[in-house]
C-alpha cells in the first residue's frame, strides 16, 4: 500500500493549483489531508471520485475556513472514526482515521503554537493525543499516524537549528515528539534516510523554499508492529501545491 501524506494549506486553493492532476499521476493508495479549511459541501466532490478515489471522507472544523482534515482511498475501509471523541481537541477537524483489515491510517494535523494560547493548547493536545494512541494501540496494533505534527524533532530537520525559541523547535515540543517515537513509533522518513536537507514545509518569506530554507514538520509515524512491512518512505518536494509538499511511505501486505 503506498500512502501520502499532504497538508494543502487550502484544498481549494490547491485545485487551483493542479492538485488533481498531480494526484492522478502520483496515484496513492490512500492519501491524508491536512488544512483543507473547507467543508465538504464547499467542494465538488465528484472531482475526486473522477480522480481514482470513490471513498473519501472529510472533518472538518466548526470554523469555517479553518484547518480541517481528510482521507481519500482507493478501497473501502471497514470502519472511519471521525475524531478522537475528546472535546477539547475535535472542535478543530484534527484526526480523522480509516481503518483497513490489518492497517489503519490517520491523517492528523497538530496545532501551531503561534502565540503564548495556541502555544498552551498545542501542548494540551500533545499530552491528550499522548494518552488517545496509548489506547488506541492496544485495540489497533497497526496504526500510521500521517501528517503535520508542527514540530522539528532534530536539528537535522530544520535548515538553521539554531532557532530554538521558535514554536515547532522548542525544547518541550522536541521532547514531546521523541517520547511519542519511543512509545512505540517508527519516524519512518528517518528509518530510511539520514541525510540532512530533506523538508517538508518552507516559510512563503524570503524565497526560503527555492533556497530550501525548509522544516521537517511531517511525518509517517509507524507503530512498531509495521516495521517489517516497511519498504520505503520518501517526501516529494517539486509538488508545490501548498507551502508543504507531500511525503509518503510504502508498506508490504
Amino acid at each position: 500500500m503506498n500512502i501520502i501524506s499532504y497538508n494543502v494549506n487550502g484544498i481549494r486553493a490547491a485545485l487551483k493549483k493542479g492538485f488533481l492532476n498531480w494526484l492522478i499521476a502520483a496515484s496513492p493508495d490512500v492519501i491524508c489531508i491536512q488544512e483543507t479549511k473547507a467543508h465538504a459541501d464547499q467542494l465538488t466532490l465528484e472531482l475526486f471520485e473522477e480522480a481514482g478515489y470513490p471513498y473519501h471522507y472529510w472533518y472538518s472544523a466548526q470554523k469555517k475556513g479553518y484547518s480541517g482534515v481528510a482521507i481519500l482511498s482507493k478501497t473501502e475501509p471497514n470502519h472511519v472514526e471521525f475524531g478522537t471523541g475528546i472535546e477539547s481537541m475535535d472542535f478543530e477537524g484534527r484526526n480523522l482515521r480509516v481503518d483497513f483489515d490489518d492497517l489503519s491510517v490517520m491523517s492528523l494535523y497538530l496545532p501551531s503554537g503561534t502565540n503564548d494560547a495556541r502555544l498552551g493548547f498545542k501542548l494540551n493536545y500533545m499530552a491528550e493525543f499522548q494518552d488517545y494512541v496509548n489506547d488506541l494501540k492496544n485495540s489497533i496494533p497497526n496504526l500510521l499516524i500521517c501528517g503535520d505534527y508542527n514540530i522539528c524533532h532534530k536539528e537535522i530537520d530544520i535548515h538553521n537549528p539554531k532557532m530554538k525559541g521558535v514554536s515547532g523547535f522548542l525544547p518541550e515540543e522536541r521532547a514531546w515528539i521523541g517520547k511519542f517515537i519511543d512509545s512505540g513509533f517508527i519516524d519512518t522518513f528517518r528509518y530510511f534516510n539520514q541525510e540532512p536537507n530533506h523538508y517538508s514545509w518552507w516559510s512563503y518569506r524570503a524565497n526560503s523554499r527555492n533556497n530550501n530554507k525548509g522544516w521537517r514538520i511531517d511525518y509517517c509515524m509507524a507503530s512498531e508492529p509495521l516495521k517489517p512491512r516497511l519498504e520505503r518512505a520518501f517526501i516529494l518536494p517539486e509538488a508545490k501545491h501548498s507551502d508543504h509538499c507531500p511525503i509518503g511511505v510504502t508498506i508490504r501486505s
